[in-house]
């Protein structure tokens, strides 16, 4: 909800190595989703706020590209070693505002850290490549150079780790960033803005941009700001590829994901139960890589059963508290909309078998929902073919290994999927045919560490290079030929 006025403490852009007051006097505010407390108020933005940060982030370009790269690596081991020294505090920033369990959280930061980690190696990623007599007496050589002003749109469920996979890769290659986080969840982002301006960021390399559509707009149609890196939901991310590549920009654009969860008749049923319900029901199932639906392959009633009673014992609360494992989803509207999935799945003839509504609570006491599991859900139903981001699980039934993976192949997204098993025939095949980009065998969350790229596929990424990795070396570089003669 919009506000105007309020006593509580209003957040500014960073812009050029300053807090910078928006230029709009339009506000949102930033509730805690366990108390509904409020934590802050956000500016939502302007186009001429991005005008100001992609001004002092070019001028700021002019000097950065030519800083060696060893010099922007040591920023990053400085960068590295403040992270690690604020772990908890940084972590507790992300509760409050977030909403997930402290445990997540925690373990959140450390991935965001192994982003950093990975960018320090900035002296060995940016190598070229050479070859002598390439014809006679000719050389050719290949050389990485950074692309100027990029920017990032990140969403609310990762405040830490996904503002760590673009702009700490895209500094140290040479460039300079906007930030525009999730006004959702904007406090994290200025800590962090804090952190690499003492790591020793120049002024102008890194800005924040607080707002909503406006800036996310600004930013796509800005003719000097040269690639995008974007997570979020579906449609704003196959927006933001449309509009940035019509832009001439390069675009990395994740997306929405329905994962599947395939248990095999001989799979470990105590694990394959303890790593569905943390993969679905942790951060309140708001994640891209949540196990969002498991297919039950023969008759295993001894796994649904399982499944419910461990749902039945989850704590839910804030996740402060130590046991707690199901935490609020972000907002009330959000709750809202999940509520009305659940009753679609009834109208559409789904088993609710575990239903989350009973314990939900007023929302001035925070905004949660209860484990919620669907059974006998058919592919055609919206709660199959949707991403709902929420505690909701849906049971499908299949005969086979080989129907389970036509469940994958139909569905239009393409993050992850699972596969529990100890068969190894049956691993190779689900290897080769499942039509995800990120597969698991026996764990919970496939999620890849930073140095390997997060490779969605279909709808769940638009775009040609993945964040992290190699692919993210190249998606904020680009490189130039040179082939030299030899005339002795």
């Amino acid at each position: 909800m919009a506000v105007t006025k309020s006593d509580t403490k209003l957040l500014k852009n960073f812009i050029n190595g300053e807090w910078v007051e928006s230029e709009s006097s339009e506000q949102l505010e930033v509730p805690n989703p366990a108390t509904g407390e409020l934590l802050a108020r956000v500016p939502i933005s302007t186009k001429k706020d991005v005008d100001k940060a992609v001004k002092a982030a070019e001028a700021a370009f002019q000097s950065w590209k030519n800083v060696p790269v060893p010099k922007r690596a040591r920023i990053m081991y400085k960068f590295h070693h403040l992270l690690n020294e604020n772990h908890e505090e940084l972590a507790h920033l992300l509760v409050q505002e977030n909403g997930k369990a402290f445990k997540e959280a925690y373990g959140e930061i450390q991935r965001g850290i192994e982003c950093v980690e990975f960018a320090a190696g900035a002296p060995t990623h940016m190598m070229g490549e050479t070859l002598s007599n390439i014809a006679e007496d000719i050389d050719s050589e290949m050389f990485r150079y950074p692309l100027g002003v990029v920017g990032g749109i990140t969403p609310f469920n990762f405040p830490m780790m996904v503002p760590l996979w673009m702009f700490p890769l895209a500094i140290v290659c040479g460039n300079t960033f906007i930030l525009k986080p999730s006004e959702r969840t904007p406090i994290l982002a200025n800590r962090l803005a804090e952190l690499i301006t003492e790591a020793g960021a120049p002024k102008g390399v890194f800005n924040i941009v607080h707002g909503a559509h406006d800036v996310v707009n600004g930013l796509l149609d800005h003719e000097d700001i040269k690639a995008i890196s974007f997570v979020g939901s579906q449609p704003v991310a196959k927006y933001v590829y449309q509009t940035a590549a019509q832009n001439g920009k390069r675009v990395q654009a994740l997306s929405g994901a329905k994962n599947h969860h395939i248990v095999m008749p001989d799979a470990d049923l105590d694990k394959a139960v303890q790593n569905i319900i943390s993969s679905t029901f942790g951060s309140a199932g708001q994640r891209c890589m949540a196990c969002s639906a498991v297919v039950v392959v023969g008759e295993n009633d001894a796994l649904v059963q399982a499944l419910r009673e461990k749902a039945d014992g989850l704590t839910i609360g804030n996740g402060m508290d130590e046991e707690t494992l199901l935490t609020p989803v972000i907002r009330e509207s959000h709750r809202e909309k999940v509520v009305g999935y659940i009753e679609k799945g009834v109208q559409e003839g789904a088993a609710l078998i575990r239903d989350g509504r009973q314990e939900m609570t007023d929302s001035k006491d925070g905004n949660f929902l209860g484990p919620t599991i669907f059974d006998h859900v058919t592919p055609q139903m919206t709660i199959a073919k949707e991403e709902i981001f929420a505690p909701v699980l849906s049971l499908l039934r299949a005969e086979s290994l080989d129907e389970g993976l036509d469940y994958i192949r139909k569905s239009r997204y393409g993050n992850g999927a699972t596969l529990y098993t100890k068969d190894a025939s049956a691993v190779r095949k689900f290897r080769e045919e499942a039509d995800a980009g990120m597969l698991g065998i026996n764990v919970g969350v496939p999620a890849t560490m930073a140095f390997f790229p997060f490779s969605g596929w279909k709808d769940s990424f638009y775009g040609d290079l993945h964040v992290n990795g190699k692919d993210g070396i190249n998606f904020y570089t680009r490189k130039k030929m040179i082939t030299s003669r030899y005339d002795y």
